[in-house]
């Protein structure tokens, strides 16, 4: 007979261990109240547990696992249940949102409902699909960063994770966690197959008597049936019957009863579109303020289980919060900022009060507890303060090499959300991360890609451990992990040692998942950018992103606009890839993606003084705004130019005819086209061909000639003075062709890697092909214009003047 110890114990980041030695920044910090038996407690029990998976894992036999799981089942069976507003039948089959496992399980066969309940449980072995992905990760749960594989870990549990039951593995860190969250093992007695029959007739015999309190203990009961008979309760009609009788005593009900209900739905596996639920929800929202901190955060903590969103019910209890947010204890605020993640849901100015509480109890949180707070808040899209980031880095880098993999990617999502560079953090990162590699599921190494790239920070050790490890565990990349990896390396502009191995995986990879892309594609416009970055271009991928079919796809699936995207994978392919003869963007959407990729750039730079600066002091050197223009050379690069053309004498061209001053502009105009227009001279102009005339017209002659330009512009349907603006910029561009374009770039420490004169990706690649278009790139580097801003008018003049005609030689 195969024995299967079934519990639960604390999880980790794909497949990662909580680590022991984290207690001891536990233990010996005490709460107001706490005992310091409680605390070596505590300790003790985190102990415990992490010897007990490894009991497991020594005690499970071949070919069976502990099925930990209790959503294995409502995610794939058909369900039975009461509809209360037409108090008719239903079945519905709708996997719980939360149920993400790598390897879910597999199918159980429905088993039609009976009517007798008699009938109703019956002793069964296992089904198949008891089997559960969670035991390989408790096996996985004994390794410790940085150790051998040898330890018999292999590759698949390392890239198990559970999206659900890991983030809770915090809730085992303390007791008084238990005080307000779920604990799957706390159950009624347990019942027996026969005693539940008899349950079930009750039911269906006493159902006009039944009171209040007995309807909530035969729920408590029921849910104490071996896991492998739930199925067959949620099918019965008498369970059913159970529900419409819990439903119309509901009212009568009090918060304990409410509770133990709910407790049970989670223990039987309630699907969380049951209709019975929203007439629960409406029950505790309307209790919310008779209740406790600790009742609350309970309920919330079931719904959560059930996988079912309330947003009534936690909007209510965020208002609530706002009046006792004070007496908050630490234990209730984790566990409240977990939840918060999970809904997705917060007032902003609830956050700011937690982050408060976050800053009183800094000093007595666990590491583990700061992944959570980090992750709570990140999930919650709500901000922390640099100060408190500061104090979080400076806890992790006192005991880093303990902390989880699972904390550790939480931490780094928040530095990644709130931009706050820890310098000393990311030191003690580089230091640990690398060896951690190989060990982390490709979630996780994302995550630390990513968090690395968002930062700015090239760690080449890191990276190449990212490269060495990934060929071989690709194909547990999901779309979006494969997206953010290229991403991550090319807007680093880094090429590790197995460049070819780690580019050819990847690409290959997308092909495999092309399917999926489709469901994503904002994922694969994410990876050919990427890869650009990089000087990678997959003709085929390009041609099937650009294509009509894709276009459409992208515009109407993606929750993202995705314009801007396609419009820079369209023109590095114009700009980079000549000998590309594949799909390309509409010429209106070429269009709306140039106004407004220019509409950004030109709002960004003209809001920036030293910008400002450096344009009205380059017209002063130059002469006049017509001899420089600001504008978009590039315009899929997304940022904005400043050009400058000069003669084959090294002086300014005033090529600029848009910026000449308006009282300027007749007498330029003049000068350029202050000829006769003469039918020779007509043709050679419309022939596009060049000759030496002579200038200075009098002014006498000029009414003639706008005479004559009318009569040409009603030939030509425009107006005279277009005529004459492309008149004489022909005349320019014929007489005086530049001899070299100049490409002025205002740099700032954004553009660079962190600490370094390193371009990033999308600005190396900028002047990568300034240069094929045969621009010369003259960079005003911020650590050498900012300074000047405070000298005189004279020295900016000069370093100006050096850059640009000193560029040329």
């Amino acid at each position: 007979m195969a024995l299967a110890i079934c519990r639960r114990f604390p999880g980790s980041f794909c497949g990662t261990p909580p680590r022991p030695a984290l207690i001891k920044h536990h233990i010996n910090k005490k709460l107001p109240g706490q005992t310091c038996e409680d605390c070596v407690l505590t300790g003790r029990m985190i102990r415990t547990d992490a010897r007990m998976a490894a009991t497991l894992k020594l005690l499970k036999p071949l070919g069976y696992q502990a099925f930990c799981n209790p959503f294995a089942y409502s995610a794939t069976q058909s369900v039975t249940y009461w509809n209360v507003g037409s108090c008719t039948w239903q079945t519905e089959q709708d996997p719980p949102e939360h149920s993400s496992l790598c390897h879910p399980a597999k199918k159980v066969e429905n088993i039609n409902s009976t009517s007798s309940s008699q009938r109703l449980l019956t002793t069964s072995s296992a089904l198949p699909g008891s089997e559960s992905s969670r035991a390989p990760a408790s096996q996985a749960s004994t390794l410790k960063s940085g150790s051998p594989r040898a330890a018999g870990v292999v590759e698949e549990d390392i890239e198990i994770f559970d999206s659900f039951e890991d983030p809770r593995g915090f809730l085992q860190l303390r007791p008084e966690y238990q005080l307000h969250s779920y604990n799957r093992s706390e159950t009624c007695q347990p019942l027996s197959v026969s005693e539940g029959e008899l349950i079930l007739h009750k039911v269906t015999v006493y159902q006009g008597n039944l009171q209040p309190q007995v309807i909530a203990e035969y729920f408590c009961k029921l849910s104490s049936l071996p896991a492998e008979q739930h199925h067959v309760v949620l099918s019965s009609t008498s369970f059913a019957l159970l529900c419409q009788l819990s439903v119309k005593n509901i009212q009568l009900f009090d918060v304990p009863d409410l509770i133990n209900i709910l407790k049970a739905f989670v223990n039987l596996g309630i699907p969380p579109s049951h209709s019975m639920l929203g007439v629960y929800e409406t029950r505790f929202c309307n209790k919310v303020w008779e209740m406790s901190v600790d009742q609350l955060l309970l309920v919330a903590d079931l719904w959560r289980y059930l996988g079912r969103r309330v947003p009534r019910f936690l909007k209510i209890f965020f208002s609530y919060l706002n009046l006792h947010w004070k007496d908050l204890s630490l234990s209730q605020l984790i566990h409240l900022i977990y939840i918060i993640g999970e809904s997705r849901q917060v007032p902003q100015d609830l956050m700011q009060k937690l982050e408060s509480l976050v800053l009183k109890y800094i000093d007595l949180i666990n590491l583990e507890e700061i992944g959570t707070i980090c992750l709570g808040f990140f999930k919650s899209s709500s901000s922390l303060s640099e100060y408190v980031m500061r104090k979080i880095g400076d806890l992790a880098c006192a005991d880093m090499q303990h902390l989880s993999n699972y904390a550790l990617v939480n931490i780094l999502k928040m530095f990644r959300f709130t931009h706050v560079d820890h310098v000393n953090f990311m030191k003690h990162f580089g230091q640990i991360a690398p060896q951690r590699i190989p060990f982390l599921g490709v979630q996780g190494v994302m995550h630390l890609t990513l968090a690395c790239s968002a930062l700015r920070v090239l760690d080449e050790g890191l990276m190449n451990a990212v490269a060495a490890s990934l060929p071989t565990r690709v194909a547990y990349c999901r779309s979006k992990d494969i997206a953010k990896i290229l991403w991550s390396f090319g807007t680093l502009n880094y090429k590790p040692p197995n460049t070819e191995e780690f580019y050819s995986a990847l690409i290959n990879e997308i092909h495999r998942k092309m399917p999926e892309f489709k469901r994503y594609p904002e994922h694969l416009l994410t990876c050919l950018l990427g890869l650009a970055f990089s000087e990678y271009f997959p003709f085929e991928l390009i041609n099937f992103a650009l294509s009509p079919e894709f276009v459409k796809l992208a515009q109407a699936r993606s929750k993202f606009e995705l314009t801007k995207e396609l419009y820079t994978l369209d023109g590095i392919v114009g700009t980079e890839c000549l000998d590309y003869r594949g799909n390309r963007l509409s010429a209106h959407l070429q269009q709306e993606g140039s106004e407004m990729l220019w509409n950004l750039a030109r709002k960004d730079m003209c809001s920036k003084p030293e910008f400002l600066e450096a344009l009205f002091l380059l017209e002063t050197m130059l002469g006049g705004s017509q001899y420089i223009k600001h504008h978009m050379i590039l315009p899929h690069t997304r940022s904005s130019d400043l050009e400058v053309q000069l003669d084959v004498n090294m002086k300014p061209l005033p090529f600029n005819i848009e910026a000449i001053p308006v009282e300027e502009e007749a007498t330029l105009k003049l000068k350029h086209v202050g000829i006769s227009l003469t039918d020779d001279l007509m043709n050679q102009l419309l022939q596009g061909k060049s000759r030496k005339h002579t200038q200075g017209e009098t002014e006498s002659e000029t009414e003639p000639q706008a005479r004559e330009l009318e009569k040409i512009a009603i030939h030509l349907g425009s107006s005279p003075c277009s005529v004459a603006d492309r008149l004489g910029a022909d005349r320019l561009a014929c007489m005086q062709a530049p001899q070299v374009k100049l490409a002025i770039q205002l740099t700032n420490k954004n553009q660079y890697c962190y600490a370094s004169r390193d371009l990033l990706g999308l600005h190396n690649m900028k002047r990568r092909q300034l240069n094929q278009l045969g621009y010369r790139v003259v960079e005003l580097f911020h650590w050498e214009w900012l300074p000047l801003l405070k000298r005189t008018r004279l020295e900016k003049l000069m370093f100006l003047h050096e850059k640009v005609f000193t560029s040329t030689l």
